[in-house]
């Protein structure tokens, strides 16, 4: 991952772009509202911006999209490489961050349940804007003994569910036996997220969270390995590898600024199938960083 970062960098220098402002802009201590408010706005959300996706998981498209937008290297992979019998392990690691002002690189482990990566993307996303580059190792949903983890963990839930729209509606819908599942559809998150954030807002207390913690992830795993494991080869690549990244190096490679033999082992794809997966790719407005 390293030397993919460092390649896109160098590129990026090289065609004189400019550094993301939004790298290391943020201090501990400052209110996860405000942080949480500028994501948004970098990421051109709008404050209710996954109520207007029909689902969660929708909602999780969206926003490693956006990220890609805003020129945030994003790899979801479950996998090591493209050996399907060598899954990562989620109670290893669930993500990393690898901070830069040119080409930051978030990781989440494709393996994990969707709805803890939903988690993983947003707290990662936080570890950009203060500066700090870490893997995540969230253990219930609970971040590490430090200042900085926690301080990710409170933008990162502040980001998926703002907490002002959360208490207004906590009163009428605390009657409903499927609570989460209500709080899930209603702000297009995951009911991981949703029970994740009353905890945070001590709606509920600490046992009835972990409670529906291990239930709602041991369900959520039960699936996953029913899942078949096939879907488009070259549209997973966009996950595996990165689309932003492909993109860029699939575009160096055409104007002759990389050889295809290093195009080949930065992606892992080979000859006529690193060739078909170029041809699968848009380039519409590759080098329009936003700054």
């Amino acid at each position: 991952m390293e030397r993919r970062q460092g390649w896109v960098r160098e590129y990026l220098v090289e065609e004189g772009q400019q550094a993301l402002p939004f790298v290391r802009s943020a201090k501990l201590g400052e209110e996860p509202e405000r942080i949480a408010g500028e994501m948004r706005g970098v990421l051109g959300l709008e404050l209710a911006w996954a109520s207007e996706l029909p689902t969660w998981s929708e909602a999780l498209k969206e926003l490693q999209r956006r990220m890609e937008t805003a020129w945030i290297l994003v790899v979801v992979n479950g996998i090591v490489g493209n050996n399907t019998r060598r899954k990562l392990d989620p109670e290893e690691f669930r993500g990393f961050v690898l901070v830069d002002e040119y080409a930051p690189l978030v990781f989440v482990n494709g393996a994990d349940a969707k709805a803890a990566q939903m988690f993983t993307l947003a707290h990662e996303l936080a570890h950009l804007w203060f500066g700090t580059s870490a893997a995540f190792d969230l253990r219930e949903l609970e971040p590490a003994d430090d200042d900085t983890e926690r301080a990710c963990n409170r933008v990162a839930a502040e980001f998926l569910v703002p907490a002002r729209e959360l208490k207004e509606s906590w009163s009428s819908l605390t009657q409903n036996s499927d609570l989460f599942q209500v709080l899930a559809r209603r702000f297009k998150v995951s009911e991981l997220v949703a029970a994740r954030r009353a905890l945070d807002l001590a709606l509920i207390g600490r046992s009835a969270f972990l409670d529906f913690y291990r239930s709602y992830l041991l369900d959520e795993r039960r699936k996953a390995s029913k899942a078949s494991s096939g879907g488009d080869f070259y549209a997973n690549q966009n996950y595996r590898i990165g689309r932003r990244f492909a993109e860029t190096v699939v575009r160096a490679t055409r104007e002759g600024k990389l050889l295809y033999r290093d195009a080949y082992q930065l992606t892992g794809l080979y000859g006529s199938t690193f060739d078909r997966y170029a041809e699968s790719l848009s380039f519409r407005g590759l080098l329009e960083r936003p700054y």
